[in-house]
């Protein structure tokens, strides 16, 4: 009787402190959880009230005069055009308020006059007027933007008529030049003119001294409504030479920069800092000339396209310093899809075309009868040899195909022999290549006179179709078809295309969206940790 009282009590000992260990622990967890709630990490942002950019050999700040390509992009945030293009390639009214095609060679453009200048005078269509104008007179990289315009109007303030000697495919995109003001400039010269330049856009410069050009914010800036910048100044530094940016970037005395070096890395090492590389408009292809006896036949075309590795031409002669490229529009423009992208590569696929078209693969040669007598595949590649990266490639795309039995001769010539042959078009093939419009004008590889002797009675009713659609679903529609028929004919072989960069330091968080027109989209979202 006594062993079962202890037993019991000793059970009810061991009970109770079971009872008061599940007690403490649940009330000492109510008691932390708010504590430890307290002590979660947050990402520290800071919003950017200044940032620092870097510009080497400097010419000139006025957007019309200025040959640095980094001093015209970052013109943008002060001067702005008539039409802006996006982050995608689609074109959007900017100071126009409308622009209507009225015939194949006249343009009215409607301005917005509530807009002010910098300096508080109304924009109007004289500005316009005299842009244009300085344009024709000087040699600008904007020039050719104007170079088919003949005459110019002004119907009112605010609307102006545009004159062509000929129609230009996607004109609208030519009015993408920065607008400066007839008025500031009408008792000076303009090209030796040394006041700073007033523009319309976010920011004004409010110094430039020390080698430094301050940038502040617009308070009046006439689209501020769609605006969430917090950043109030930007400081562009003025270098010498690029590698002096490397080094006050390491130094972490500026917050981004933009460069075209393929090794940057051995100049500024691979940590301490984001990039974003993105694809650029020097576009290089395979021009084939469509009337030869052999390669007017698609499926040779079809099979010398998937004989080539394109990828092998990029890492072995270029170092992967350029994107792999399928279409002359996969540059960004929300035309291309790139779900549209042929098969690629494929030498298995190559050898079924050529034998389900009567092709026969004898002694390491593909051959067939064609009008009686024996042909083969043997073709010539036209390149420049001054072109040392271009006859590279030549020769690595020789090596590729004769791998499956088509011989290639590498027909190096002159510079002059070289642009003798593009332009009377005899080749068979030629390596070439061309800086990407930033319209989607396809007329000079698909259209009448085509580098490719090519003609597609369909592509060429699209083309003409195109010039007219406003509306951007039946655009890309209408484009998705024209890529359909070159992944089905391959009139040319795309190639590749070259790499910009974009490089920010690691303290600055926020989303890279940069192409080729503009390199700081999102940039007013961006924070520093």
């Amino acid at each position: 009787m006594k062993s079962n009282l202890i037993k019991y009590t000793f059970i009810i000992f061991v009970i109770g402190i079971i009872i008061f260990a599940i007690y403490s622990i649940y009330f000492k967890e109510k008691e932390e959880t708010p504590n430890e709630q307290q002590v979660v990490v947050q990402e520290s942002k800071t919003e950017i009230k200044d940032l620092r950019l870097g510009i080497s050999n400097y010419d000139t700040i006025n957007p019309l005069l200025s040959n640095n390509k980094e001093v015209l992009n970052i013109n943008r945030l002060i001067f702005e055009p008539l039409m802006q293009i996006d982050e995608n390639y689609r074109l959007k009214l900017c100071l126009a308020k409308e622009c209507s095609k009225t015939s194949d060679i006249t343009y009215i453009v409607k301005i917005n006059n509530n807009i002010k200048w910098q300096d508080g005078t109304s924009l109007s269509a004289k500005d316009v007027q005299f842009t244009i104008d300085r344009l024709k007179e000087i040699s600008s990289v904007y020039s050719y933007n104007v170079q088919k315009v003949i005459s110019l109007e002004i119907l009112d303030d605010e609307t102006i008529k545009i004159n062509l000697s000929e129609p230009v495919p996607f004109f609208e995109y030519n009015l993408t030049f920065p607008i400066l003001s007839y008025n500031f400039y009408i008792n000076d010269n303009f090209v030796q003119s040394s006041k700073i330049p007033i523009g319309t856009g976010m920011f004004y410069i409010s110094s430039m001294k020390d080698g430094i050009i301050t940038l502040s914010k617009n308070p009046n800036w006439w689209n501020i409504e769609n605006e969430n910048s917090k950043i109030e100044t930007i400081n562009i530094k003025l270098y010498s030479e690029v590698g002096e940016i490397y080094n006050s970037f390491k130094l972490g005395n500026l917050d981004v920069f933009n460069t075209s070096n393929t090794n940057l890395e051995q100049y500024i090492g691979t940590i301490g800092y984001a990039k974003k590389e993105t694809k650029g408009r020097k576009f290089d292809y395979i021009s084939i000339n469509c009337e030869d006896t052999i390669l007017k036949n698609v499926e040779v075309r079809k099979a010398l396209d998937y004989c080539i590795d394109k990828t092998n031409i990029v890492s072995s002669v270029y170092n992967n310093n350029c994107f792999v490229s399928n279409f002359p529009l996969d540059y960004g423009n929300y035309l291309y899809n790139e779900s549209s992208v042929s098969s690629g590569y494929n030498q298995e696929q190559a050898k079924k075309i050529l034998q389900d078209n009567g092709w026969e693969y004898k002694n390491n040669r593909w051959q067939k009868r064609i009008d009686g007598s024996t042909r083969r595949l043997d073709f010539d590649i036209t390149v420049c040899k001054t072109d040392a990266s271009r006859v590279a490639v030549a020769e690595n795309i020789k090596t590729q195909l004769e791998q499956i039995g088509i011989k290639v001769t590498v027909n190096k010539v002159s510079e002059t022999r070289y642009k003798t042959a593009l332009e009377n078009k005899n080749y068979e093939m030629i390596i070439t290549g061309v800086i990407n419009s930033y319209s989607p004008d396809l007329n000079s590889f698909f259209g009448a006179s085509n580098q490719n002797n090519y003609t597609n009675d369909e592509i060429n009713t699209i083309l003409n179709e195109v010039k007219s659609i406003n509306d951007e679903n039946l655009l890309i529609e209408k484009y998705k078809r024209i890529i359909e028929i070159y992944n089905s004919e391959i009139p040319f072989i795309s190639l590749y295309r070259n790499k910009q960069t974009m490089v920010k330091s690691q303290n600055m968080a926020g989303e890279l969206k940069p192409n080729n027109f503009f390199s700081y989209y999102g940039l007013f979202a961006w924070y520093r940790m």
